[in-house]
């Protein structure tokens, strides 16, 4: 199974430099290996709510992005509800100081972890960095060397 945090899923749904790219690579990705989890949901919710109040988009463009959104995680994503053993660990991930890492992240990398995927992708770098500290299998998947 491949998990996927919000940054990387966004570009999918909303416009960014790294949209064509992140999208070539899902294509190459077999459905029913792709899974989420819900806290992935409340995260791009709040992505949506802070792009209405920056401006970056109205709230009709928002429920737009967040029905699509929906419509990508039913057809195509396993999504997992995280667990109190997943935020224990998540809390142990955090207390490593030297991973940098903020609760949301250490969240997604211990939801992650205790399934025991194959791949987790992400755009964060630290948590890239974390997830090696933490020997997981963290990559960005379309930047060379991540």
């Amino acid at each position: 199974m491949n998990y996927f945090n919000t940054r990387f899923l966004a570009p999918l749904i909303r416009e960014e430099k790294t949209s064509a790219r992140i999208a070539r690579f899902m294509a190459t990705l077999p459905i029913g290996q792709l899974a989420i989890s819900r806290w992935t949901e409340v995260e791009f919710a709040s992505l949506l709510a802070r792009d209405v109040r920056m401006g970056g988009m109205d709230g009709e463009e928002a429920r737009a992005a967040d029905a699509f959104l929906e419509e990508v995680v039913t057809q195509s994503f396993v999504v997992w509800i995280p667990e109190g053993d997943d935020y224990d660990l998540a809390r142990r991930y955090v207390r490593r100081y030297e991973t940098g890492l903020r609760a949301g992240d250490a969240l997604h990398l211990a939801i992650a972890a205790n399934r025991r995927v194959r791949a987790v992708y992400t755009l964060v770098k630290t948590m890239i960095k974390a997830g090696r500290m933490l020997s997981l299998p963290a990559s960005a998947a379309i930047i060379s060397g991540s």
